[in-house]
């Protein structure tokens, strides 16, 4: 996680994203970090629960499409703009946690018994 944080140029979004991955790490500590496609993602049982990345504007957080379809009227409350695969969280907000918290929760639960690093 280090090299991606590295990469963040803007040291308030650094920490700001420092700061989402502690919580992460301390919310959901059976949870395996790892880069790939050089974007931080959280796993469990090896197959993917959340991913990140981060761009001028906004700190993306890629819960996979399937797990926002299902919540998106929490996304479209939290007044969040999403896309089928991601939701922007603006740097100039507070992070999300309680929704975060919801899209990882949900996947964990709904991914309990898949086989995959993907939904199939």
């Amino acid at each position: 996680m280090e090299d991606f944080l590295g990469g963040i140029d803007d040291p308030n979004h650094r920490e700001k994203m420092e700061e989402m991955f502690t919580w992460i790490r301390q919310k959901y500590p059976q949870l395996d970090e790892v880069i790939k496609w050089k974007q931080p993602m959280f796993t469990d049982h090896g197959t993917f629960i959340i991913g990140f990345s981060a761009s001028k504007k906004h700190l993306a957080v890629s819960p996979e499409s399937y797990t926002i379809t299902h919540l998106e009227d929490d996304i479209v409350k939290a007044g969040f703009d999403y896309t089928k695969e991601l939701v922007r969280f603006p740097w100039k907000s507070p992070i999300d946690y309680a929704l975060l918290e919801k899209m990882i929760d949900f996947n964990i639960v709904s991914k309990a018994d898949c086989s995959t690093f993907w939904r199939e």
